[in-house]
């Protein structure tokens, strides 16, 4: 630990961790699933499934994929889908037979599932009906070998899954119309599962759990490789930080950051998971006042979010009305967390709100505050156990007294490297098993870690990664565009949005033109709330771009 200034830790949190009680998520699963057979894990809409109910059904999910389809272990398995029942159901199934989980996010376009899907060679999807007319426009293009779909309240039971389906079809019409010829439902396949064997397979720490599609420091979307014990090592460190504060087998989480994105991924679903604890599944955050009735519904001890979500839940008369006296931990994380929202979450629920920090690459957690801390303090936190810090300069070398710099992690939870991509991991790993961030910040003379800028051009959008080349390249494939430039720009409500800046080839083209044409090709936060139309863009001599110059004129 000698490349951290630590003179503040949690008592009885050791500086280093022991990470081989577990040899994959599967073997944690089997304990947890014996241990905690009759508790709930996962609850959604209001039906919940015991942590028995989830191994006997993830365990036929297991023998359909590996004896009806004849899965080879390693084969990448896709989910694509919000939060609800078949999630877990889905991934512990995959994972329990060895494969390797490949999250898709919902809003993809169809172009944005085409890479991915093609990129990981994924042999097998899940995804729910509403997302399907999505993958139907690529199906023919990509090397995918079987589709498996489900609607939204196949697992609610009756007469409310029924119900569900049908209002979620044919009232709210969610669902646009889409034909795979080959497709199967997941019902169907987890009855047919429940006929077949289910041969164990060894699973070694070593092997990949997740392919975790991120821009990492560039853009082009590239699989973070995070092997079992990647996974383990970060809800391991997590965990640690959490014994003091939580307790086994009593414990509920609100989950509604979608669990295919890593912070819910790990810090939800397979932490409680180790802890025997239930996890609320909200499928659509969005709607706030369903949102705070679930909230309502459950005496939760814990919850998770970002910024955005947390100054909703805020905003909105009903949420003082919410019983928070059985709140121990409320937890932020996926972008800055905001004073204001902060000190007004800390006035309303009468609990600090912790700020952590992570990447995609790290599994993700790097950095939490101390969960006693009296109030928010802008900082990211101390490292987890086993977490170094070092903050370097441009040429790698470590900076010490406080100067700030790029900030770079090592520890067991960094990634394996990049899928496929040697030259881009080689771009962010260093020598000496750091990886650089891209994130400038310092140390304080507590060990506290505040990020200061960000090295890379990266928006932050709710949470949720965006980047610039992405849209770029998008924006100039119009036939109208001569060049575009893509920059962040504060926004009240999502933290920051995107802003696009063109040099028109026609002088008819229009923003609403241009906004149009992303929203065909582009998830929904990656579009361009602001468009502006310049003569010329602001370049270096060899030509770049410089987006600096942009934001400063934004």
């Amino acid at each position: 630990m000698e490349k951290i200034w630590l003179t503040s830790y949690p008592p009885d949190v050791p500086a280093s961790v022991d990470f081989s009680t577990y040899r994959s998520i599967g073997h944690l699963f089997e304990e947890s699933a014996s241990k905690f057979a009759s508790k709930p894990a996962f609850v959604n809409m209001g039906r919940s499934i015991s942590y028995a109910e989830l191994d006997a059904l993830s365990r036929n999910f297991a023998a359909y994929l590996q004896s009806e389809l004849k899965l080879a272990k390693g084969a990448r398995v896709a989910l694509m889908m919000p939060n609800c029942l078949q999630y877990p159901i889905a991934l512990f199934g995959a994972l329990r037979a060895g494969y390797t989980i490949v999250n898709c996010n919902p809003l993809y376009t169809s172009r944005e599932l085409e890479h991915q899907l093609t990129d990981s060679g994924t042999d097998a999807i899940v995804i729910v009906e509403n997302f399907a007319s999505t993958l139907a426009q690529i199906r023919n293009k990509i090397p995918l070998k079987h589709v498996i779909t489900t609607q939204l309240g196949d697992m609610l039971g009756f007469p409310k899954g029924p119900i569900v389906n049908f209002v979620v079809k044919h009232v709210k019409k969610m669902v646009p119309e889409w034909s795979i010829p080959d497709a199967v439902s997941l019902k169907a396949a987890l009855k047919k599962g429940a006929q077949l064997p289910f041969a164990p397979v060894e699973v070694t720490p070593d092997d990949l759990a997740f392919l975790q599609y991120t821009g990492g420091t560039t853009g082009v979307p590239k699989g973070a490789m995070l092997t079992h014990a990647n996974m383990l090592a970060n809800l391991e460190q997590a965990r640690i930080w959490l014994q003091n504060v939580l307790t086994e087998g009593e414990e509920t989480v609100i989950t509604a950051l979608p669990l295919y994105h890593i912070f819910a991924l790990t810090a939800n679903c397979l932490v409680f998971l180790r802890m025997g604890g239930q996890n609320v599944l909200i499928t659509n955050p969005r709607d706030i006042p369903a949102f705070i009735k679930e909230l309502k519904a459950y005496p939760f001890t814990t919850i998770t979010g970002v910024n955005t979500l947390y100054n909703a839940l805020l905003n909105h008369p009903d949420f003082a009305s919410v019983d928070f006296s059985h709140l121990r931990i409320a937890l932020a994380g996926g972008m800055a967390l905001h004073e204001p929202v902060a000190k007004r979450w800390q006035e309303v629920t009468g609990r600090t709100l912790i700020e952590a920090y992570g990447l995609t690459e790290t599994s993700p957690a790097v950095t939490i505050n101390p969960f006693d801390l009296p109030a928010f303090n802008g900082s990211i936190g101390l490292p987890l156990p086993s977490t170094e810090i070092s903050i370097r300069d441009d040429q790698g070398q470590e900076l010490t007294n406080g100067s700030a710099g790029e900030l770079c992690i090592r520890g067991p939870q960094v990634m394996a490297g990049y899928w496929h991509l040697p030259d881009e991991t080689e771009n962010v790993m260093l020598p000496d098993g750091f990886i650089r961030t891209g994130d400038i910040a310092q140390i304080d003379e507590k060990g506290f870690v505040h990020i200061v800028d960000r090295k890379k051009d990266m928006i932050l959008v709710s949470g949720f990664n965006v980047y610039p080349n992405e849209i770029e390249e998008v924006v100039q494939s119009h036939p109208d565009v001569l060049e575009a430039g893509v920059v962040g720009v504060p926004d009240p409500k999502s933290g920051e949005a995107v802003k696009l800046v063109v040099v028109k080839k026609d002088p008819d083209l229009t923003s609403e033109d241009l906004i149009a044409f992303c929203r065909q090709n582009l998830t929904r936060y990656k579009v361009p709330h602001h468009v502006e139309f310049r003569d010329m863009l602001p370049k270096t001599n060899v030509g770049k771009i410089l987006r600096r110059e942009l934001r400063q004129s934004a």
